[in-house]
């Protein structure tokens, strides 16, 4: 029988699950296809982070929620999402609103038309990410190189906005949910 928090059936690494804090919000906007995936990286995020929410895209009903949310003076919203000339990128600053972090919790394919069939999410400012690091996702086929997992992009949101220490506790945590998903789905206990 798997563990009902971490998913693994002969290697929970709930042990390793760290109680982060920060003052930032982050909102997952996950498309339908990623619920049910095993695979999923933004589920270290909603575990591990207290003021993180995830709403189900739909390309014909917004979130109403988190329409509520963007609307709200309490927040500075910001799409992370990468850069293009009709949208440039806008440098990171904080404010005295709480940050918003809306992550698309996608595959790059189903985030490119997330963004493009959502007029909403177009309108929010964005902000891209130069990874300092090579992703250590390697759950899937097709990743390109210099894009980060869900998760890896949660952890350098941490990092940019001054919590290195939360940062850190959420790479370990991500760490040991990549060094133990073969071997649980192969049936082996990690060494």
């Amino acid at each position: 029988m798997s563990c009902p928090r971490c998913g693994f059936k002969h290697n929970c690494i709930c042990a390793e699950e760290p109680q982060l804090s920060c003052e930032a919000r982050f909102v997952l906007l996950t498309h339908p296809k990623e619920l049910s995936k095993d695979t999923n990286t933004g589920e270290l995020m909603l575990r591990t982070l207290p003021d993180c929410q995830r709403y189900t895209w739909d390309r014909v009903n917004p979130p109403a929620e988190l329409l509520a949310q963007l609307k709200s003076e309490r927040y500075s919203p910001w799409l992370l999402f990468p850069s293009d000339e009709q949208y440039p990128a806008i440098p990171y600053q904080a404010s005295s609103k709480q940050d918003l972090f809306i992550l698309l919790d996608a595959t790059w394919q189903e985030a490119r038309k997330m963004v493009r069939k959502s007029p909403w999410l177009a309108q929010l400012p964005r902000l891209s990410l130069t990874p300092t690091k090579e992703s250590g996702y390697q759950l899937r086929r097709n990743q390109q190189e210099g894009n980060l997992c869900t998760c890896e992009a949660g952890i350098a949101l941490l990092e940019l906005t001054g919590h290195q220490q939360q940062a850190a506790a959420l790479q370990h945590y991500f760490d040991a949910f990549i060094d133990t998903f073969h071997a649980d789905k192969s049936g082996h206990t990690r060494r």
